[in-house]
């Protein structure tokens, strides 16, 4: 067995070593079956980690399977980037892809068996009439009048379906269970329906598709896999899983388990609210920044191992709980702390111009990458009288709590010299352009005479600067569970993107300039005193750099909340 990313104590994995236990040549098979309708986000990113580090943790195997039986929701270009979210957080799956579609024929022979049995019959109401016969919670079902037609009218009418000669919602397939069930799902559920869709896999060689429920189930079973996992909003189809098993002529029966999926604070999860949102152009698309999907995290700076820890860390239980959002920034800031070079950006820059300093001043400043570790190098600064400073470092009235730069008081630049603002200019419309200071030259790596430390303050000189637009991401929502709301477009935080334009050191610049284009460099920074940030490989040109904010220098998640919360794994 090998060092995986999944607590094995989980009550899953007790379920499993019960099995072995039972059977000691018991093979594990699970799968990943995700449908091409959508990216994939955080919450299918623990289904993956579970199901693929399962399979290494037992010796077993794990498909990629892509429950594809709805051709008007499915494009090729989700199936590209579900291969490519999955590579990307460092998964191989066994053998080669699969599709539920590749079943087709035989989920087409077994939807007959059940029709030869009695089992299952074409009805011609329209959907509408279905949900209304269905019943609900307090009210049971009641048959359909076309529920009682005969074996060989049935298989009449079924090959039909299948040969085009009915029209999209005149006929359907159902299962002819109980429709007094206490679970709705079995109360006669549509099995086939008619699609007049080219399909990205078998293009127009079907016009009736399987429903889901019926596709998955069999799809599970033709590949031999034993533990089928799902999350607890798939508890009561697990009626109807094992109703299709049991009464088809299948030899295989995997056992279905189902765990808590993720709820993440501030955000939504569902492909379908998120479409919304990237319909009503309020996000730019399935990889903007402010929304949850693997390829939205990646382009905002996440890695693998950080969506990795962050699901070991949920851990797998039958508890629905809404994890903060927190959490999963302290995942990537605990590595980004530990791997990202250091560097000095300015976001908002305003003018300083130091007085006492020639203007062919000039020196060199050789400093640490990252100041814990010399093994990630050096680079070079340079100071001369004319740098610039972030805009809220600089204070015009006094106030006793504002310890940066403010007229008459003195700050330290960072890696460089005390300085001390004595003069302002403003323009025509009262805004502050240049900051007139004088520079110390006396306090280059000393403390000040009167032994106390001003605080310190990051700085970019004007001559060894590159323009860069910096984009600040913020919580998308206004509220915690979005999830829950009806109309969740009504809580929009209207600031979840802020913009600004600055500068970035000129050396660190050009480097990040020659490796734009290749894929696999990994270029993220902490910009000091302001947050860490990854270069935006999408947007940024030789000439112009966007870098993207991945998460703020604050760590506002204590690892104590973990046993707070009490995550138990049962």
């Amino acid at each position: 067995m090998m060092d995986t990313n999944i607590k094995n104590n989980n009550f899953i994995c007790q379920i499993i070593n019960k099995d072995f236990n039972k059977n000691k040549d018991l093979s594990f098979y699970t799968r990943f079956p995700p449908e091409p309708n959508g990216y994939l986000h955080i919450g299918h990113a623990k289904s993956i980690c579970l199901n693929f580090e399962l399979a290494h943790l037992y010796n077993g195997q794990c498909n990629l399977r892509f429950d594809d039986t709805n051709p008007l929701k499915e494009n090729v270009k989700y199936i590209h980037s579900i291969k490519n979210d999955i590579n990307w957080l460092g998964y191989k799956w066994h053998g080669d892809i699969r599709y539920s579609s590749e079943y087709f024929e035989k989920l087409y022979q077994y939807a007959k068996e059940l029709i030869r049995k009695g089992l299952a019959y074409v009805d011609e109401l329209t959907k509408e009439q279905i949900r209304e016969y269905r019943g609900t919670l307090n009210t049971p079902g009641k048959n359909s009048p076309y529920r009682n037609r005969t074996i060989e009218e049935n298989i009449e009418l079924f090959e039909k379906m299948k040969n085009g000669k009915f029209s999209e919602g005149k006929a359907c397939l159902r299962a002819k269970i109980d429709m007094n069930s206490s679970f709705i799902i079995m109360r006669d559920p549509v099995l086939y329906r008619i699609i007049f869709a080219e399909h990205h896999q078998t293009q127009k060689k079907w016009c009736i598709y399987p429903m889901y429920d019926f596709a998955h189930c069999l799809s599970d079973s033709i590949e031999g896999i034993t533990h089928s996992l799902c999350t607890l909003e798939f508890q009561d189809n697990k009626c109807l899983y094992n109703w299709i098993l049991r009464n088809t002529s299948i030899t295989h029966f995997p056992q279905q388990y189902e765990f808590s999926r993720l709820n993440l604070e501030f955000s939504v999860l569902s492909k379908r609210k998120l479409k919304i949102l990237i319909d009503n152009n309020i996000i730019q698309g399935w990889n903007d920044p402010r929304i949850p999907t693997l390829s939205g995290l990646r382009r905002k700076g996440y890695t693998p191992s950080s969506i990795k820890h962050f699901c070991k860390e949920i851990g797998v239980t039958k508890q629905n709980t809404l994890i903060e959002f927190s959490m999963l920034e302290h995942c990537i800031r605990k590595e980004l702390n530990q791997t990202s070079i250091r560097t000095m950006a300015v976001l908002e820059p305003i003018k300083v111009f130091l007085y006492n300093l020639d203007e062919n001043h000039e020196e060199k400043f050789i400093v640490p990458n990252h100041p814990n570790n010399p093994e990630m190098g050096t680079h070079e600064i340079i100071f001369t009288n004319t740098i610039y400073i972030e805009r809220s470092d600089f204070q015009e009235k006094y106030e006793k709590k504002y310890k940066r730069l403010k007229l008459g008081n003195k700050i330290r630049l960072r890696y460089a010299y005390i300085i001390k603002a004595e003069k302002i200019e403003k323009d025509e419309h009262n805004n502050i352009i240049n900051i007139i200071c004088y520079c110390d030259l006396n306090t280059l790596g000393k403390k000040p005479k009167n032994n106390k430390n001003p605080s310190v303050i990051h700085w970019i000189s004007e001559k060894n600067t590159i323009p860069a637009e910096f984009r600040l991401y913020n919580q998308l929502f206004n509220i915690k569970n979005p999830e829950k709301e009806k109309n969740f477009l009504s809580y929009i935080n209207l600031e979840s993107l802020i913009k600004k334009n600055g500068f970035i050191e000129k050396e660190m610049g050009k480097k990040i300039q020659n490796k734009i284009n290749t894929s696999n460099s990994k270029l993220c920074f902490q910009f000091e005193r302001i947050g860490y940030f990854c270069i935006d490989k999408i947007d940024s040109k030789k000439n112009y750099l966007v870098f993207n904010r991945t998460v703020s220098l604050r760590d506002t998640w204590n690892t104590k909340k973990l046993e707070q919360k009490n995550i138990t794994n049962n």
